[in-house]
């Protein structure tokens, strides 16, 4: 069995953390949007590493749960 390492090494990277257009897809939301969060708050943590910007899966998924409500009055 031959393993393709560089796929290998891509799709670890993946579940590891996102990119920005990528963690977009995740969410269901504009690149802009996370744009502008990074920007001026309210968004994900992220990460900066150099000048890339990630976004790892825990850390979106925890974001979706502090989004979450049980009627109009609590936002």
């Amino acid at each position: 069995m031959h393993i393709n390492h560089d796929t290998t090494q891509k799709n670890a990277t993946i579940r590891i953390a996102f990119t920005t257009r990528e963690a977009a897809l995740y969410l269901g939301l504009a690149v802009s949007t996370l744009n502008k969060w990074r920007c001026h708050g309210g968004g994900p943590q992220f990460l900066k590493l150099g000048r890339a910007v990630r976004y790892r899966k825990d850390d979106l998924d925890r974001f979706i749960e502090t989004r979450m409500f049980g009627s109009t009055a609590e936002v």
